[in-house]
């Protein structure tokens, strides 16, 4: 800019230019008429008028010629400013004309309209952006080279905890992403209160020329977990034809070997020996299939058959048929849910069931059972007063269990029972008292 203010001090405008040119066109008029008049010997009063109604004459001409140059000149001037800064609306007159004034006005309004139409496709693609990012689930974020954040959609707000006016300028550091930023492509992640597991995708690009970092958090906890139950599925079903095809003959020779065992006729002794452990190989044989056909259900669970059930009444029957400890059911609100009352009620079983469990280990305390709504879910708590959770990772994995006789499979087959109603069951301590809790999501039509 400090450069065009010296280059307009040092240089003649354009008008004054045209003017010049003007005076030094006519300059040779005036000197061969003062040379003639001053020949014919004209006396000064004509001499002057004349010169004066020459003078008059050529500025009428050069006003109309530097009018004509500089008025067109002028306006394309306008509309290029104009699109400089961003106004499309205006146009140059003349366009069409056969003459080089007209031919630029043409090229400068095709110029405008290009443009025009280029800024709308713009703004049009801008608009679609914002709305793509509006509605997308999965979270997305952007950072500067100094890792403060310059993009966000709703769901990484959400991710967050935060408004949108809240979220741009933070850090990376301020906003707990740090650790996200600085892991690698295609990494899995869990963050936020959820138990979910994110897939993170980084990308690279350029705003300005400045390097900026895209991050893209795509939940990937349904996929994983569908996989999970998918193989021990597989593993269970490997297991218990395996382990079937072993014990059924096991058993029958057990059996009949017992039976045997009557008519031989030896020291008595050794019959009762060898009927006790025949007796031994039997029972443990038998005991082994019902622990396999156990685990069997979580492999063959049918998929459950919707109907309209109410969840106050199922709660409150549930609570009726465990006696060992007092069941105290905090009523909630009316709620109607399309699930399968059967698997519904076998999962609040398998879960009260392990509440109470703890609770006898220390002092068979009261348990607390109660629902409420929560947003677009039915969101059910049952609390023990045990011990606590020692080891959450492997509560819902099958053939886990802290019991000296439990077998593994109650939590894991609840929490299969709860997403097949696209639900979720998560087991945390509890923060007032000594226990647990168990939280159940289950979405209302």
């Amino acid at each position: 800019m400090a450069y065009d203010k010296r280059a307009r001090k040092r240089n003649p405008s354009a008008i004054r230019r045209a003017w010049l040119f003007c005076f030094l066109l006519s300059l040779p008029t005036f000197l061969f008429a003062g040379i003639l008049l001053w020949q014919q010997h004209v006396t000064t009063a004509p001499t002057l008028l004349l010169l004066f109604c020459l003078l008059v004459y050529l500025l009428l001409i050069a006003a109309s010629l530097v009018e004509g140059l500089m008025r067109p000149l002028q306006t394309l001037s306008n509309v290029v400013s104009s699109l400089r800064e961003g106004d499309y609306s205006f146009r140059a007159r003349g366009a069409g004309t056969p003459d080089a004034f007209g031919e630029l006005a043409g090229e400068i309004n095709a110029l405008a309209d290009l443009l025009q139409k280029q800024r709308v496709r713009s703004l049009e693609a801008t608009a679609l952006l914002a709305r793509i990012l509006e509605v997308m689930h999965a979270p997305l974020f952007a950072f500067d080279r100094d890792n403060s954040l310059q993009l966000v959609n709703n769901a990484g707000a959400q991710l967050l905890g935060r408004p949108l006016s809240r979220c741009f300028g933070h850090s990376a550091r301020e906003l707990g992403l740090d650790t996200l930023l600085a892991s690698a492509d295609q990494s899995i992640h869990s963050f936020g209160a959820k138990p979910s597991r994110w897939l993170l995708r980084k990308a690279l690009f350029r705003q300005e020329g400045a390097p900026h970092t895209l991050l893209l958090l795509a939940d990937v906890s349904q996929p994983l977990q569908e996989e999970e139950q998918i193989a021990w599925k597989r593993l269970i079903r490997v297991l218990g034809h395996e382990l079937s095809n072993s014990l059924a003959p096991i058993k029958s020779i057990a059996g009949s070997l017992l039976a045997r065992a009557e008519g031989i006729s030896t020291d008595e002794n050794v019959v009762r020996d060898f009927r006790r452990g025949l007796g031994v190989v039997e029972s443990r044989a038998d005991a082994l299939h019902r622990f396999v056909q156990s685990y069997r259900l979580l492999a063959q669970l049918p998929p459950p058959h919707l109907k309209q059930i109410q969840a106050g009444p199922l709660l409150e029957r549930v609570a009726l048929l465990e006696q060992r400890v007092p069941v105290q059911v905090d009523a909630g609100p009316a709620v109607i849910l399309n699930a399968d009352p059967d698997q519904l009620e076998q999962m609040f079983i398998n879960l009260l069931t392990n509440a109470v469990d703890a609770s006898l280990a220390n002092g068979a305390k009261p348990v607390r059972v109660g629902w409420r709504i929560a947003e677009s879910d039915l969101v059910v708590g049952i609390e023990d007063s045990g011990m606590g959770i020692a080891n959450a990772e492997n509560l819902f994995v099958p053939f886990y269990t802290t019991k000296p006789k439990g077998s593994g499979v109650g939590l894991a087959l609840a929490q299969q029972i709860a997403r097949a109603h696209g639900g979720e069951i998560r087991l945390v301590n509890r923060e007032d008292a000594p226990g647990a809790r168990a939280i159940i999501h289950l979405p209302l039509p």
